[in-house]
């Protein structure tokens, strides 16, 4: 319950979402938007015209769980890169909750264990 983290997949919806919809319209979003399914597991991030409001769509085992955040002051970061929305990562959704722009990323070269398909 309540299991979100690092192990998820997150995707960024690229356009504007309208906050009043709830599980099903965000769900058809995620298909006809993304075209993925709502119910693997990953987490889906929705965001209004003004970017004062986040939602996040999740399936977990019996059911959806919705987050949802509403800021008094500010605004959420739009990602640097451009498209109509993609996966992101958790360490960039956790900076975009807060409100922390970083100006320059550099990622450095980590060694990365290829899984036998």
């Amino acid at each position: 319950m309540f299991s979100l983290g690092s192990s998820h997949r997150y995707y960024l919806y690229g356009g504007h979402c309208d906050m009043r919809k709830s599980f099903d319209g965000l769900c058809g979003l995620v298909s006809t938007g993304l075209g993925r399914g709502a119910t693997g597991g990953d987490v889906f991030v929705f965001l209004n015209r003004r970017r004062t409001h986040m939602k996040l769509l999740h399936w977990e085992h019996g059911g959806f769980m919705l987050f949802y955040k509403r800021l008094e002051g500010g605004t959420f970061p739009l990602p640097k890169r451009k498209g109509t929305g993609g996966e992101i990562d958790w360490s960039e959704l956790v900076l975009k909750v807060e409100g922390i722009v970083v100006e320059k990323n550099h990622r450095r070269h980590r060694f990365l264990l290829k899984k036998a398909v």
